[in-house]
C-alpha cells in the first residue's frame, strides 16, 4: 500500500511541511487572505503574508493560529489543505498520514481541533506529537536513552521548555511567550520613545537585522519608516540595537523564567545530566543574537543553539512519523 506522509510544524508565525526523504518542502508564513464577500480563500502563506496591513475592506488576512493554538477553525483547515496539497502536488490517489507538532501545554479540546481539522483537509490519519519532543528529536538529541536533556524551542507564538528522558517528557512548561511577543515589545517602545507607529512586518525586520538580547559592544543601527504619532505624516527614524535590547528584555525574562522553573523542579539525577550536557535552543527565536549568552549567563546551564534551529520542529515530526513504532510512547493521539 502507498501511502504518503507529511510532517507539518503548524507555527504561529510559519509552518514548515517535512516529507521523510525529501526534507523541508514548504516553509510560508501562516497566514491566510480571505475574501469578505464570500468567505472564500484567496491566498496563503507568502503571497498572503504580503497583504498584512495592506488590505481594502473587502479582504482580510489574518494568522488562524494564536499562541500555538487554533484561534480560527475553519481558516487553519484551509491552511493546512492548501500546504498539504502544495506538498504533495493537487492530484492524489491516496490520503496522506500527517503528523502535528502542538505545544506541550495544549488542552485535550484544543488537541481534537487540530486533529479535526487535519483530517477535513485531507488526511487519511492524523498524530500528534508534542513540540519539544519533536524539536529534541529534530536537533539529533538521542531522546530514547536515560539520561536527561533539556530543549528550549521558542517559535512565534509559545516557548517550550522540557527536560526529556527516556523518550518522555520529565518536565515541562509551555508559555505563550515568542517571537509575536518580541515584535509587539519593539513596536510600542518605538512608539513611546520615537512617536512613532511601525507596522509588524517592520517590527519583525528591526528584530532580525539589529536584535540583540544582550548589549552589544558595537552597536547596529538602521532606518526605520512609519507614521508620525503626533503630526500623521510618514517619518523615518534611525533605530539602535540598544533600543530593541531595551525593548525586549521584558519579553526574555518571560521565557528565562520559564526555563529556571522547569529546572527546579527536574529530579537530581537528570539536573546533573543537564548541567553535563547544556541546553539545546531551538526555533526561529533562538535565531536572536545573543540568546545563548543570555540563558547561560541568567540559568547557569551553557546554552548551544540546534543546527538549523528553525527547522527542528519539523524536521522532527518527519522523522517521527517514518519510525513510528520506536517513537510510539512520545506520540500522542491518533485518529
Amino acid at each position: 500500500m502507498f501511502v504518503k506522509k507529511i510532517g507539518i510544524d503548524l507555527g504561529t508565525t510559519y509552518s514548515l511541511v517535512h516529507v521523510p526523504g525529501r526534507g523541508i518542502v514548504l516553509n510560508e508564513p501562516s497566514v491566510v487572505a480571505i475574501s469578505t464577500v464570500d468567505k472564500s480563500v484567496l491566498a496563503v502563506g507568502e503571497e498572503a503574508k504580503e497583504m498584512l496591513g495592506r488590505t481594502p475592506d473587502t479582504i482580510v488576512a489574518l494568522r488562524p493560529l494564536k499562541d500555538g493554538v487554533i484561534a480560527d477553525y475553519h481558516t487553519t483547515e484551509a491552511m493546512l489543505r492548501y500546504f498539504i496539497n502544495k506538498a504533495l502536488g493537487g492530484i492524489r490517489f491516496f490520503k496522506p498520514e500527517v503528523m502535528i507538532a502542538v505545544p506541550a501545554g495544549i488542552t485535550s479540546t484544543e488537541r481534537r481541533a487540530v486533529i479535526d481539522a487535519t483530517i477535513a483537509a485531507g488526511a487519511k490519519a492524523a498524530y500528534i506529537i508534542k513540540e519539544p519532543i519533536a524539536a529534541a528529536i529534530g536537533a539529533n538529541i538521542p531522546i530514547g536513552s536515560a539520561s536527561g536533556h533539556m530543549i528550549v524551542d521558542m517559535g512565534g507564538g509559545t516557548s517550550e521548555v522540557a527536560i526529556i528522558s527516556l523518550g518522555g517528557i520529565v518536565a515541562n512548561t509551555s508559555v505563550r511567550i515568542g517571537g509575536n511577543k518580541l515584535d509587539a515589545a519593539i513596536m510600542d517602545y518605538i512608539r513611546k520613545k520615537y512617536s512613532l507607529a511601525i507596522g509588524e512586518q517592520s517590527a519583525e525586520e528591526v528584530k532580525i537585522k539589529i536584535g540583540s538580547a544582550m548589549y552589544l559592544e558595537d552597536k547596529l543601527s538602521m532606518d526605520v519608516r512609519g507614521r508620525d504619532m503626533i503630526s500623521g505624516l510618514p517619518r523615518t527614524v534611525n533605530v539602535t540595537s540598544d533600543d530593541v535590547t531595551e525593548a525586549i528584555q521584558g519579553v526574555l525574562e518571560g521565557i528565562i523564567h520559564a526555563a529556571k522553573s522547569v529546572l527546579q523542579v527536574t529530579p537530581p539525577e537528570l539536573s546533573a545530566d543537564v548541567i553535563d550536557k547544556g541546553m539545546v535552543l531551538s526555533g526561529g527565536t533562538s535565531l536572536l543574537r545573543n540568546i545563548d549568552k543570555l540563558f547561560t549567563q541568567a540559568t547557569g546551564v551553557v546554552a548551544y543553539i540546534a543546527d538549523e534551529a528553525m527547522l527542528c520542529v519539523a524536521r522532527g515530526t518527519g522523522v517521527a512519523l517514518d519510525n513510528l513504532e520506536s517513537y510510539k510512547r512520545s506520540i500522542l493521539s491518533t485518529k
